[in-house]
């Protein structure tokens, strides 16, 4: 098992307020976290722990790396709690009372944002063409 990217009291130097529950969950799923974006980094053919390594830009990194995790951290805390989670969309009539809410975490509670992604440049777009008439006589 790989090393956290994060701990608790990163979260809590962040100014969120946990209970001692939540602080056991955000335990686990930091440690969750951080797996699944070294596997998710691993799909694009990139290697965490040795970016974090590099001299140069290791340092900036890791704290991008760190600002990742707990973001997702708090996503999945947040999915978790006795709240109301947050709405993507809600609609609401009135005459034969009809209701319909999307939620924006509705089956997934640990994720990463795409811009989070593209920000530590995982992901990148890919530029390519396929010769369908192929033009040179062999």
């Amino acid at each position: 098992m790989g090393t956290a990217y994060c701990t608790v009291n990163d979260i809590l130097a962040l100014g969120y307020q946990l209970t001692n529950q939540q602080q056991e969950a955000a335990q686990s799923i930091i440690d969750m976290a951080s797996a699944k974006l070294r596997i998710q980094a691993k799909k694009y053919g990139k290697d965490i722990d040795k970016m974090l390594a590099d001299e140069n830009d290791g340092e900036d990194y890791s704290l991008a790396v760190k600002n990742v995790v707990i973001n997702a951290t708090v996503r999945a805390l947040n999915t978790v709690s006795d709240d109301t989670p947050a709405l993507s969309h809600g609609s609401e009539t009135n005459g034969s009372y009809s209701i319909q809410m999307t939620y924006l975490n509705a089956g997934q509670s640990l994720y990463f944002l795409r811009n989070e992604l593209k920000d530590l440049g995982l992901l990148r777009q890919v530029y390519g063409a396929i010769e369908i008439y192929d033009t040179e006589k062999e």
